[in-house]
């Protein structure tokens, strides 16, 4: 099935800037409860806005989620020592958002993530930029996968991200897209897919309706997850509906639970 992993943790966001700068664990303690009930697989946490406060912001944040929370977290951050002392909080096997291959990057986390339980999002980004092809998103999704089972992360546990880019300035990015994903899918069926998927709408009108469709033809293709607000109920319908109809859901069990709940509506 289908993994969803809440992005509204993140204190880029206003409100969510607002209430972790008053530590007002109310608010974050709501926000995680109504992402789990919308179904959120993993609740990312992200607290580098406040520049010079991230490491108490995090500390803070996994101190107030910890106890309430029922599923993993994804940890995010570019640094690897906010990374360490969160790893060393958390209770369920983390995601760790995230690694590319840039150099100052990768050489920063390849020494953190060796030996640890953790599921990682590999990101096809390098010292070159964004990704030009779908060549070039498979070619640094392979790399990356190849060089994290040297350290013994699983390819099971590989969350790959190929970068979706906005269709308003370039009409071939969804297909480019869609390719490098099949052809990632194809050479290493166990790896996951993920990423964030409202780029693909920037620059346009009605961005809703373009995320909505697009997040069903990346499903077809061979992602199995995806950062976004698990608050959005028709993203999340949809993501229910095109799991049953890629024959994901048995019986379709989880789409009529859905139904029943209110959740999936015409």
């Amino acid at each position: 099935m289908f993994e969803v992993i809440g992005e509204r943790i993140n204190t880029s966001r206003k409100l969510v800037q607002e209430a972790v700068a008053n530590r007002n664990a109310e608010y974050i303690i709501e926000d995680v409860r109504q992402q789990q009930t919308a179904g959120a697989a993993f609740i990312d946490v992200n607290a580098g806005a406040r520049i010079g406060h991230e490491e108490d912001d995090m500390r803070w944040l996994l101190d107030t989620i910890q106890p309430m929370v029922d599923v993993p977290l994804s940890l995010d951050s570019p640094d690897p020592a906010i990374l360490e002392m969160a790893f060393a909080m958390v209770d369920k096997t983390p995601v760790i958002n995230s690694i590319s291959l840039e150099k100052d990057r990768f050489d920063a986390m390849m020494p953190f993530l060796t030996g640890k339980e953790c599921k990682v999002i590999a990101l096809c980004m390098d010292d070159a930029g964004m990704p030009e092809s779908a060549e070039d998103i498979f070619k640094r999704g392979k790399l990356l996968i190849n060089e994290l089972n040297k350290i013994d992360i699983p390819t099971p546990n590989i969350y790959v991200d190929p970068l979706v880019q906005p269709i308003s300035t370039d009409s071939n990015k969804g297909t480019m897209v869609l390719e490098a994903v099949r052809q990632i899918k194809k050479e290493f069926p166990d790896v996951h897919i993920t990423g964030g998927l409202s780029n693909i709408s920037y620059g346009l009108p009605q961005r809703h309706i373009i995320n909505r469709t697009f997040v069903t033809l990346m499903m077809d293709a061979g992602m199995d997850s995806a950062i976004i607000d698990p608050l959005d109920k028709k993203i999340m319908a949809s993501i229910q509906t095109a799991d049953m109809l890629l024959g994901h859901d048995q019986f379709c069990m989880e789409y009529l639970k859905g139904v029943r709940a209110g959740t999936i509506e015409s």
